[in-house]
């Protein structure tokens, strides 16, 4: 079963389609698709030891650290801007 999908096109676009009566646009549109799906779902395979790593990166990077008040490093930069 095939479904239809419409999209949107502004005008000018429309009328540059319809001066390259050639191609078939449904093609275009149906390969353009298609190369997204995969473009997304491989980013979503990513290795768990990756996303493992990245998460006690992520605690690290958020933890508190000694001697550092960050309030204050924020408050020294936005007068520095001023």
């Amino acid at each position: 079963m095939v479904e239809v999908v419409s999209a949107r096109v502004d005008e000018d676009t429309r009328k540059r389609m319809r001066r390259l009566k050639h191609v078939n646009w449904s093609e275009v549109v149906r390969e353009a698709i298609k190369q997204k799906i995969i473009e997304e779902e491989s980013r979503r395979n990513v290795d768990p030891s990756e996303i493992q790593e990245a998460l006690k990166l992520m605690d690290i990077i958020k933890s508190k650290q000694p001697g550092f008040n960050s309030t204050e490093e924020i408050r020294k930069w936005r007068e520095q801007r001023k």
